[in-house]
């Protein structure tokens, strides 16, 4: 699969990788780096430690893909002393070469970065505590088979739109993901639509509209 990705640079410099096969890239091409910041580190984690007043976060990112969200994640969790449990869930894991070559070391701090890669492989298989704050797992398995006693702070929605992969989020595949959260939890993902929000409410979320990255007007949070 890997040997049709292509690294393309976003409108904010820096790069994300193109799928041909799915035909979208793993972030938006408006700026892969403002839109992991402003959707997930801040609209998610961010919100959650500010409501919560938690000196730790369990996070379950649904695509982990590159690891930019989690990099970004880390790095703030170090530096504020957060203790991060980090799952993420990826069916088709990236190459230690394809993620080498990202350029998301200039994004991160650079202990961040070589304890990510050097870990890589054998998060695919456990969980690894890469620093006293940061514990990291990357689940190599579809969405719908991912199984865990555990309960998570946030969810990091990431995967690709509706319009390339809809049975990401139809019903089954929202309500498996939501049965991972406890009260108070927080979800959050890029997109926002009417069969998404009314999913999400059914299950008993308080829908939150809040103004999107750059390229997008709105986004979706939603509280448990």
């Amino acid at each position: 699969m890997t040997g049709d990705l292509q690294i393309v640079t976003t409108a904010d410099g820096s790069k994300t990788i193109f799928n041909p096969l799915v035909g979208e890239n793993y972030h938006s091409k408006h700026g892969a780096l403002q839109e992991s910041k402003h959707v997930f580190l801040n609209a998610g984690l961010l919100y959650f430690l500010e409501q919560s007043q938690s000196q730790s976060a369990s996070i379950l990112e649904v695509g982990f893909g590159t690891g930019l969200n989690f990099l970004l994640t880390a790095d703030y969790c170090i530096e504020h002393q957060i203790k991060l449990n980090y799952t993420g869930i990826e069916a088709y894991p990236l190459t230690f070469e394809f993620i080498n070559n990202t350029g998301y070391n200039e994004y991160a701090s650079p202990e961040t970065w070589q304890q990510m890669l050097g870990n890589y492989q054998t998060t695919l298989q456990q969980p690894v505590d890469l620093n006293e704050y940061c514990r990291l797992h990357v689940a190599n398995t579809q969405l719908l088979e991912f199984e865990s006693a555990q309960k998570f702070d946030v969810i990091y929605f990431d995967a690709f739109a509706a319009i390339h992969q809809p049975e990401m989020w139809g019903e089954e595949a929202i309500s498996h993901t939501v049965k991972f959260m406890k009260p108070g939890s927080v979800f959050v993902t890029y997109a926002i639509t009417g069969n998404l929000k009314r999913i999400l409410k059914s299950l008993g979320l308080t829908i939150q509209k809040i103004p999107g990255a750059p390229g997008k007007r709105e986004m979706l949070r939603a509280v448990l």
